[in-house]
């Protein structure tokens, strides 16, 4: 499983949240959010979880399957 950051930032976005507000309520440094929502970063199964009680969305939402 890779998370997918574009739905990170559609989720976020659509809640009006800013970048910066989704970090600190996740508990993670905005630069981090910023790199797993562009994908240049993977982000941990914590990091998903907390990201989608605080989007209030499933978190197979955020999550998806890849087969290599």
């Amino acid at each position: 499983m890779i998370p997918n950051g574009a739905a990170i930032r559609s989720f976020r976005e659509a809640r009006g949240l800013s970048l910066r507000r989704l970090a600190h309520l996740i508990g993670i440094h905005p630069s981090c959010l910023s790199r797993i929502e562009t994908g240049q970063r993977g982000a941990t199964d914590r990091t998903l979880r907390t990201a989608a009680e605080v989007l209030q969305v499933p978190l197979n939402a955020i999550h998806k399957e890849t087969t290599p």
